[in-house]
């Protein structure tokens, strides 16, 4: 089973140049920031945010998932400059098969510095290690090939392949989906930081 332990107590972690806290309302003006951006969203499958009210909609449902045991979100912020960055998260979360999908997104200033894979590195060693997941998935567009870069680095490997499975704004769309198990993460110890609260 996955480890309860971290859905009373949420893990706010840390790796070598990025903090991960968990969210806030007062976060939505950085969400705005990422998910109202044309290059950000235009892989993401799902409508821009409008206004700061749907960023703070959006936080407000991963509140909620997180209460009910079905989520992991964080924010992702730089140390050096205490800017929230992105975000990373473990969803649909399957306690007894111990698999969870992740997500993330980056605001495109913080892009090619090596942030993601920093932040990917840190969170898939907290899911495998603490969390106790045995496998993640992740589901992207196709054509995200940036994305799709950082799932290899991480030992991510494809497993399917769907076309047109996505019915989004009027079009077909096809999906990929890219899988990890524990035994095949590629830990990497150069950015490892204690957890801050790292009680099981």
């Amino acid at each position: 089973m996955v480890n309860e332990y971290y859905f009373d107590n949420f893990p706010e972690l840390e790796s070598e140049r990025l903090i991960f806290r968990r969210f806030s309302i007062d976060d939505a003006p950085d969400v705005f920031e990422i998910r109202s951006d044309d290059r950000v969203m235009r892989f993401m499958d799902s409508h821009k945010h409008r206004n700061v009210y749907d960023s703070e909609g959006f936080i407000s449902k991963n509140f909620e998932i997180y209460k009910k045991g079905n989520g992991l979100f964080w924010a992702i912020v730089e140390k050096a400059s205490g800017e929230l960055v992105g975000d990373f998260a473990f969803w649909r979360i399957e306690k007894e098969n111990r698999r969870a999908e992740i997500g993330y997104s980056m605001k495109p200033k913080f892009w090619g510095k090596g942030f993601m894979t920093e932040a990917m590195d840190r969170l898939l060693r907290f899911g495998f290690t603490d969390l106790n997941l045995h496998s993640v998935e992740a589901e992207i567009n196709p054509e995200n090939e940036n994305s799709e870069k950082v799932l290899l680095r991480m030992g991510f490997k494809r497993e399917a392949y769907f076309r047109e499975n996505r019915f989004f704004d009027g079009w077909f769309l096809d999906s990929a989906i890219y899988s990890l198990l524990e035994r095949d993460f590629k830990y990497d110890m150069s950015n490892l930081v204690a957890s801050v609260n790292s009680k099981k």
